[in-house]
């Protein structure tokens, strides 16, 4: 084999700028039907590629696929690592976890009216919660839940 073929045979494979994007598109709609949450990383790296070819063209297929793998690798790792860990904060599990959460009651609530509990962290995602009690409880009181009842949390004084 002579070096011109070589060359030759490396300049018909190496993808254009709009294939990397379409091929990412692609990948970002194949999340749709497989829904790991883990597709899509791959196919934003491959838009990134593309940004960049239409940007500085020229750009060796060794160092495309380079670049692919370490935007894919790196948005991913982002996403396990850091958004990941900000959800699993302020989601903090089921119903029953929440129960004997303590919090300050906002505003005062009655054996037939509702009041306001708020948390310093969010539970079950809020941080403020509508909420009804089997006594009177003046605001300012520290409360816990007792239950979870639909979009209510029942509290009494701690």
């Amino acid at each position: 084999m002579s070096w011109e073929y070589i060359k030759f045979f490396e300049q018909s494979i190496e993808p254009q700028w709009w294939q990397w994007i379409v091929g990412g598109i692609v990948l970002v709609m194949l999340e749709l039907i497989i829904p790991s949450f883990f597709v899509i990383w791959f196919g934003l790296g491959a838009i990134i590629v593309g940004l960049l070819l239409l940007v500085a063209p020229g750009l060796p297929l060794a160092a495309q696929v380079l670049l692919w793998a370490v935007a894919s690798v790196a948005m991913t790792v982002l996403w396990f690592r850091v958004f990941k860990r900000i959800k699993a904060k302020t989601l903090a599990g089921t119903a029953d976890s929440a129960i004997g959460e303590i919090g300050l009651l906002v505003s005062a609530v009655a054996p037939f009216a509702r009041g306001k509990v708020r948390f310093q962290r969010p539970i079950l995602g809020l941080e403020e919660w509508p909420c009804t009690a089997d006594a009177e409880i003046s605001a300012g009181a520290r409360v816990k839940i007792v239950s979870v009842e639909g979009s209510f949390v029942k509290i009494a004084p701690v």
